[in-house]
């Protein structure tokens, strides 16, 4: 068993998300040493998931899976010390706490479980309201002027209840709606001892955390060069080894598949982030100053980050239910397509009142189609209409049955993607900020004692970052080629709006990507983009280009209607876009794979 304060802190993780692999706790605990098991299983909209448990049984509320994984690794855990951090508390952590107890009665093991409370402001949301706007973080609107009932009001708390609580001696700790990174900050200011004012040290844990978050998506999972990657087919987990001053070492157990590169670390560094100034309660991370390098076969040192002092305000991710939603999906096959569709929607809302029935209509016509098609499938495209309102009825069997009595009596070649839909109740996002003094956090012992938990002092910002000497962007001859066959990108969901990170793998092409994909040209790309706003970061250190998409995903995952409400696939589908490329970039190309594994 290792001590305390012994460099590195091996912290792997175990979860990216509720509903990851279920063998993944026992594979990073059987693969080999590590020191702390994280895993992460909340998002935005897993909260609104677990409010929907707890409005069936109000025990509930927590992420179930993580239960069936610690009976699989409690007994290893705890006779090789390896300390267990978890958010599956989720809107019950005390309901999660009090499980995990139950199931080490139950395997005949003694372990000291704690949990942190202090994150759901929901009760206190009134009287909140009397001080603070909580206004949209992306429209402005005060909260008390939506006319909105909120389910959920959780704060997003940082790493120092978790600190406290393994200082208090918990063997696991589970957290509510903690920062993702906070998973790997709490064990490794822990471990070593930092303060709070450490904000460099912290800034580089919360990159460490960022990486690793996400669970194989650091390790070749979803990465755009994917045919570099050995054994996709089961990638390994990451482990973060976190220095004494706060650089990482990102990897993974030896024998394991995928792959730890500098391109894996920077296609998840760019996920799911804004600006360059990366704000967690704990200390604002400069994006823009991490450095990375490859340490060996599937090591990545990530080093240089700088931070600045935690910011005065904390987010809150509120979500209250928007109304009741349906969906029909008509498959228009062949000749005439437009011509069906505006049949088939002619039909469709002549028979249910017109499209004014309903507070909100969406109508997508997917061109899947080819001419002269070699068969059948690509002869067809898709007609999704989604419908939404507040009465259920509107949009439940009446809509659902009125699109299914077109059957026989509509365009030719008829049919839909799936049978008829009742009703679904969605959830809206509203992201604010509250001031961090009004954010209660303690920690709840197993013997029922609290702990408060400070907040990070006040401090001054650190001095502005020196941006690489510029390179000069290739000129010359140009050929058309899709984007991606040079650059990588990934792209995801921030509440309402989309983010895809591009990135280069050469100082060269850099130059050439910061100057050719600006904002204009995005838009350009992207149609989609055309009428919102759209913001753009450069990262030079990590050769890389972030935009933001303002307003892409509507009223955030959980409302949206696009066929991808969670930009998932934004980035690959940027790198389809044809462009004139220098020709000598061309030599950024990577290898065929065959060549790469031999």
């Amino acid at each position: 068993m290792r001590q305390r304060g012994e460099a590195p802190v091996r912290i792997a993780n175990c979860s990216g998300f509720y509903g990851d692999r279920l063998s993944a706790a026992r594979e990073m605990v059987e693969g080999g040493p590590i020191d702390f098991l994280t895993g992460d299983y909340l998002a935005e909209l897993t909260l609104l998931i677990l409010w929907k448990a707890r409005q069936k049984d109000p025990t509930a509320g927590y992420a179930v899976t993580f239960l069936r994984q610690l009976e699989e690794v409690l007994g290893t855990c705890l006779e090789r010390g390896i300390r267990i951090v978890t958010n599956a508390g989720g809107l019950n952590p005390a309901g999660m706490a009090m499980r995990v107890r139950q199931i080490c009665d139950r395997l005949g093991l003694q372990a000291r479980v704690m949990h942190i409370e202090g994150d759901d402001l929901l009760p206190r949301l009134p009287s909140l309201l009397e001080r603070e706007p909580l206004a949209h973080m992306d429209t402005g609107q005060p909260l008390r002027e939506a006319g909105i009932q909120p389910v959920a009001a959780n704060a997003y708390l940082g790493a120092w209840g978790i600190v406290e609580a393994l200082e208090a001696g918990a063997d696991i700790v589970v957290c509510p709606r903690v920062t993702d990174a906070s998973l790997v900050v709490g064990p490794a200011a822990w471990w070593y001892g930092w303060k709070r004012d450490d904000w460099d040290r912290l800034a580089g844990a919360v990159a460490a955390g960022h990486i690793i978050e996400c669970g194989a998506q650091a390790t070749g999972g979803n990465y755009a060069f994917f045919q570099e990657v050995p054994g996709l087919e089961h990638p390994g987990f990451p482990i973060a080894e976190v220095a004494e001053d706060g650089s990482s070492v990102i990897t993974k157990h030896p024998g394991t598949g995928g792959l730890v590169s500098v391109g894996t670390v920077t296609a998840q560094l760019l996920y799911e982030i804004g600006e360059a100034r990366y704000l967690n309660p704990d200390v604002v991370t400069r994006f823009d100053t991490i450095r990375l390098e490859q340490d060996g076969p599937d090591r990545v040192r990530v080093w240089g980050t700088r931070g600045e002092p935690a910011p005065a305000t904390t987010k809150v991710c509120i979500n209250y239910v928007g109304g009741y939603r349906n969906s029909v999906t008509f498959v228009l096959t062949g000749l005439d397509i437009e011509e069906k569709a505006d049949l088939a929607l002619r039909s469709l809302f002549a028979g249910i009142g017109g499209r004014e029935a309903f507070e909100q209509v969406d109508v997508q016509l997917i061109r899947t189609d080819r001419p002269d098609p070699p068969s059948n499938e690509l002869a067809s495209a898709l007609l999704r209409v989604t419908v939404k309102d507040r009465d259920p009825a509107k949009v439940g069997r009446a809509f659902s049955n009125a699109a299914i009595e077109l059957a026989l009596a509509n365009y030719p070649g008829f049919y839909v993607t799936a049978p008829p839909g009742s009703e679904d109740a969605y959830g809206v996002y509203w992201p604010a900020l509250v001031p961090r003094s009004e954010v209660q956090e303690v920690v709840v012992t197993d013997d029922g004692r609290t702990i408060p938990v400070a907040q990070p002092p006040a401090g001054e910002a650190s001095a502005p970052v020196e941006a690489p000497a510029p390179v000069r962007a290739p000129r010359g001859p140009t050929v058309r080629v899709p984007l991606g066959l040079v650059f990588g990108a990934r792209s995801g969901d921030k509440g309402g709006n989309a983010n895809v990170g591009v990135w280069a793998r050469s100082d060269a092409g850099y130059a050439w990507l910061a100057e050719f994909l600006t904002e204009d040209r995005l838009r350009d790309l992207v149609p989609e983009a055309r009428p919102l706003r759209v913001t753009r970061v450069l990262l030079p250190n990590l050769r890389a280009v972030n935009f933001v998409i303002h307003g892409l995903l509507g009223e955030g995952v959980a409302a949206s209607t696009r066929q991808d409400p969670q930009a998932k696939s934004l980035g690959e589908y940027l790198r389809a876009r044809v462009v004139e490329l220098p020709a000598r970039l061309l030599a950024d190309v990577p290898e065929p794979a065959a060549s790469q594994n031999a």
